[in-house]
């Protein structure tokens, strides 16, 4: 996907508050070799080597725009490669630590992708994952609506983004039947206050917005721009706006 790493930057210090709270189930232990799955930036990789002393820490992103000033936080032992999350899983690779923060939900199939992720763990090691599970929040529900009607229905041949995040239960229950021996999972809602309905417009073109837009060209991808903020201006009238976004944290020891 074509991400833009400044729209996704502009709400950065809201989502910071997740990490932190995945980086507290971190088990912290000398000279790590640990992978960050889908690092963007890699302004949070590198305070996740922060935290984790003599550690060797990897970051991976497939989005080149994301990747563009990462070697600003590279330093000895922290380094940054341009790879597919999927593909890197089969270089046969296994790291003390895989985490991963807001960035599996891109990806479809947690049933099948969470087990071969865990095989990429040594003996000991730990996942640690943060997922978004907002989809059932109106600015999803209304992406999704708006694609199934016409024209867009057409211009998309009929597609919808599927919906790849797991309930709490089912991510709990992969982590026991591939071998974890301390389970924590939980769903947490982070309240944020935007400024109004434009600014959640804002919040969701840095990211649930991008597949749907991105199959669309000229005209088409205008109007659905627009469709999505007039509803958005509908639905959110006051002034600021509560948006309750909810996510799912979890780690396993194996």
């Amino acid at each position: 996907m074509a991400w833009n790493p400044d729209i996704y930057n502009t709400f950065k210090e809201q989502r910071y508050q997740p990490f932190y709270d995945l980086l507290s189930l971190v088990k912290v232990r000398p000279d790590l070799k640990v992978i960050d799955l889908g690092c963007g930036t890699g302004e949070l990789t590198r305070k996740l080597s922060d935290q984790l002393p003599g550690a060797e820490v990897l970051g991976i992103d497939a989005s080149a725009e994301m990747l563009r000033d990462a070697g600003t936080f590279s330093r000895k032992n922290l380094s940054f490669e341009q790879s597919e999350i999927e593909a890197h899983l089969q270089s046969g690779a296994t790291y003390d630590l895989i985490f991963s923060n807001a960035a599996l939900q891109w990806i479809d199939g947690h049933q099948q992708l969470f087990p071969e992720i865990i095989a990429s763990l040594k003996e000991g090691g730990q996942l640690a994952v943060q997922v978004p599970s907002n989809h059932e929040h109106f600015t999803h529900r209304t992406l999704r609506s708006i694609a199934a009607e016409e024209p867009f229905k057409t211009a998309f041949d009929g597609w919808l983004r599927g919906l790849s995040v797991l309930s709490i239960e089912n991510y709990s229950r992969i982590l026991f039947d591939n071998g974890a021996r301390e389970i924590t999972v939980y769903e947490k809602i982070y309240p944020h206050i935007l400024k109004d309905a434009m600014a959640i417009y804002d919040w969701t073109s840095g990211t649930a917005m991008i597949p749907y837009v991105e199959r669309l060209e000229g005209g088409l991808k205008e109007d659905f721009i627009k469709e999505y903020q007039k509803r958005l201006l509908k639905e959110y009238p006051r002034q600021p706006v509560f948006y309750p976004f909810k996510r799912i944290l979890m780690s396993g020891i194996f």
